[in-house]
């Protein structure tokens, strides 16, 4: 892994993002419902790890199809490393950095990365705030990246608390950014097994 790096904003990545969305809808558009800037590179102003952070968002039943395309263009599916409803995908060897992700359009994790992304768009303090921390967390965990995504933790769930968010939400999010323990599983597969009932 390279080291966790977070630089200073660069008015550049919205193109970066248009760039990758043309390519990603020219694949998808026919079921998706829209491609989403998020992650800290889709806030004006912010310091931010330089990947582009993209979801695509569909309805449920679209997940598998979407997935398939995607496969389609180089992208390799990756489940929901540990994410519920949020199926990653590594980029082809060739892309710029980015992360890409397909959630429905009910996933909590979708509604997280808009709530945060909305907040400091329009919190511009609260923004800087968060680029001064992921500055020094990057210097405390430069190869550590579940320790710097714990150790944000606490920023985030107090960003959600002010957009709105119910407090079982927030501590799902916690739990799923708190360090895995051993044999954990990392990824899960789409779409989940149903519960067997009695």
């Amino acid at each position: 892994m390279s080291p966790i790096t977070v630089v200073p904003y660069d008015p550049k990545w919205p193109l970066v993002f248009a760039t990758l969305r043309e390519t990603i809808w020219n694949a998808v558009g026919d079921v998706a419902l829209r491609i989403e800037h998020v992650g800290s590179t889709s806030v004006p102003g912010l310091a931010a790890k330089p990947v582009i952070d993209l979801d695509v968002v569909v309805h449920l039943a679209d997940v598998p199809t979407s997935l398939a395309r995607l496969e389609g263009i180089g992208y390799r599916p990756l489940g929901d490393l540990g994410i519920p409803q949020r199926e990653a995908l590594k980029p082809p060897p060739s892309a710029v950095p980015h992360n890409l992700y397909v959630c429905p359009s009910t996933s909590p994790a979708l509604k997280n990365h808009l709530a945060v992304r909305d907040y400091l768009r329009a919190n511009p303090e609260a923004a800087s705030a968060y680029g001064e921390l992921k500055k020094r967390l990057a210097i405390l965990y430069p190869e550590d990246m579940e320790g710097y995504v714990e150790a944000k933790s606490d920023f985030l769930a107090e960003v959600l608390r002010q957009a709105g968010f119910e407090q079982a939400g927030i501590e799902e999010i916690r739990r799923l950014n708190r360090r895995r323990g051993a044999g954990e599983p990392s990824a899960r597969q789409y779409p989940p097994k149903p519960a067997k009932t009695n």
